[in-house]
C-alpha cells in the first residue's frame, strides 16, 4: 500500500443523503493528471456529498520543471507531493493515496524508452520505473483501496493513454485488470482526438522537429466517447487544482518555456470555460454505443451503480 496524503475536508452534501451517497476511486498516473483530466468532475462529486478518492501512482518525480524545483530538498518528487495535497483540497478530495513508483518520464527517442511490463530485466540497481512494472502486482495495490473503500465506481485512462505517455498506458492497463477483478464499473478519462489532432497538425507546421504522433493519434474519436461531463460549475475548484501545480506551470530550461499550465493563470474565465468546461469519459462496457452528444452533470456517471 502508498502513502496516504491528508485527508481534504470533504464539502457538505448538497444533494444526497447517506443512503444514496457513493465513493470513486480515481486512478491517476502523475500529480496533475487529476486536475487536467477529471478536476471538474470529482469536485462535482464531492460538491454532491459523494466520497472522492484519489490514487495517484507515481510520485512525478521526472516531470518537466523549473531548475529551483528540482533542485529543492528533495526533489521535484517532494515539491508535487505538496501539490498533490493542495490540489486534493480545492477538489475536495477525501482521501488520497500515493502509490509512490518512479515516474517514466516521456521517452526522449527510440533507445529512451521503458523496458515493457513486467519485464524485471533492467538493472536491479534502480528502482523500475512505473510502466515497467507487472501491472497485475500495481493492480494488487489498487484493488486493496477499491475493497477498504467499497468502491462504485472506478476512473482509469483510455485505451491510448491519452497522447501515449507510458504512465497513462499502464494506467489503463492496471484499471481494466482492477475492473475485472473486483467488479467494479469502470469509466476511463479521455477527449476528443479530432480537434487535438487539428490542433496538432497546426503545431506541427510551427515545430516540424517535435513528435505530435500521440496528438494526433490518441485519445478517443468523438463518436466512441460515452459521458460529456459539463464541468463550468466546477471551475473555480479546477482552476485552483491546476494552479496548485505550479512546478508544472515552468520548463525545465530555466524556467523561461511557456507551459500549458502556465496559460490557465492569464487566460480569461470565459476561454478557460470553452477549454476545460467538459470532461470526457469512454464507458468500455458499452461496446462502442456512445452516447448522445450532450453534456451531462458528474453525477449521471454514477447512474445505475448501488450498492
Amino acid at each position: 500500500m502508498g502513502q496516504e496524503g491528508p485527508a481534504s475536508p470533504v464539502r457538505p452534501a448538497a444533494s444526497v443523503d447517506a443512503a444514496g451517497r457513493r465513493t470513486v476511486v480515481a486512478l491517476h498516473a502523475h500529480p496533475d493528471d487529476e486536475a487536467i483530466l477529471t478536476g471538474g468532475t470529482l469536485a462535482g462529486l464531492a460538491r454532491a456529498g459523494h466520497r472522492v478518492v484519489l490514487v495517484t501512482a507515481t510520485d512525478g518525480g521526472a516531470g518537466v520543471a523549473s531548475r529551483r524545483y528540482a533542485q529543492a530538498p528533495g526533489g521535484l518528487a517532494a515539491r508535487r507531493r505538496e501539490e498533490l495535497a493542495a490540489s486534493a483540497r480545492a477538489l475536495g478530495i477525501a482521501r488520497t493515496v500515493r502509490l509512490g513508483h518512479a515516474d517514466s518520464g516521456l521517452a526522449k527517442g527510440p533507445g529512451d524508452r521503458p523496458p515493457p511490463p513486467g519485464d524485471v530485466g533492467r538493472v536491479a540497481t534502480a528502482a523500475l520505473p512505473f510502466a515497467a512494472l507487472d501491472p497485475a502486482a500495481v493492480a494488487a495495490e489498487v484493488a486493496e483501496v477499491v475493497a477498504q473503500e467499497s468502491a462504485d465506481l472506478l476512473l482509469g485512462y483510455d485505451a491510448a493513454g491519452g497522447y501515449g505517455h507510458p504512465d497513462h498506458l499502464q494506467v489503463h492497463r492496471v484499471a481494466r485488470l482492477v475492473a475485472a477483478a473486483a467488479g467494479v464499473r469502470l469509466l476511463e478519462a479521455t477527449a476528443p482526438r479530432e480537434p487535438l489532432a487539428l490542433l496538432a497538425r497546426a503545431a506541427g507546421v510551427l515545430r516540424p522537429r517535435q513528435d505530435l504522433t500521440g496528438w494526433r493519434e490518441g485519445f478517443t474519436p468523438r463518436g466512441a466517447i460515452g459521458y460529456r461531463v459539463d464541468v463550468g460549475p466546477e471551475l473555480v475548484a479546477k482552476r485552483a487544482a491546476l494552479l496548485a501545480h505550479a512546478s508544472q506551470a515552468t520548463s525545465g530550461a530555466g524556467g523561461s518555456g511557456p507551459r500549458t499550465l502556465a496559460l490557465v493563470r492569464a487566460v480569461p474565465t470565459a476561454v478557460l470555460r470553452a477549454a476545460l468546461g467538459t470532461e470526457y469519459f469512454v464507458d468500455p462496457a458499452a461496446r462502442g454505443q456512445a452516447s448522445a452528444d450532450r453534456r451531462v452533470a458528474a453525477t449521471a456517471l454514477l447512474a445505475g451503480v448501488g450498492r
